[in-house]
């Protein structure tokens, strides 16, 4: 597949948003911006989170109040499940934001990433 943009998928709870399911709280400015920057070079967004019913329409809300607006919710890319001919459950991204990351370093230690 080939593409000239970086497909971004983030999470929201204490990711995007400072919260405690199922309310909601305080922006993450920095990663908001950043996200903003980002879409508008060209490069596509995915709010990726366990949020559903209500709370989905909450945070769908809540990020719309800050400017973000997603090219999918929960789900690949229109173009991904072209390419692939199926929609899988695992979301097809470049970079996961989220505040749970954690990767293994060349000591073999597990290391979080903060946000």
């Amino acid at each position: 597949m080939e593409k000239n943009y970086t497909i971004y998928a983030v999470d929201f709870d204490n990711t995007l948003c400072y919260s405690v399911w199922p309310e909601l709280g305080d922006p993450n400015i920095l990663l908001i911006e950043y996200l903003l920057k980002e879409k508008a070079a060209g490069n596509k967004l995915i709010l990726w989170t366990c949020r559903a019913g209500k709370p989905l329409s909450d945070a769908i809300k809540w990020c719309r109040d800050y400017g973000l607006t997603f090219d999918a919710i929960n789900d690949n890319l229109p173009e991904v499940v072209e390419f692939y001919g199926n929609n899988s459950r695992k979301i097809t991204c470049d970079i996961y934001i989220d505040d749970r990351n954690a990767y293994i370093d060349p000591d073999g230690k597990l290391q979080r990433i903060a946000i």
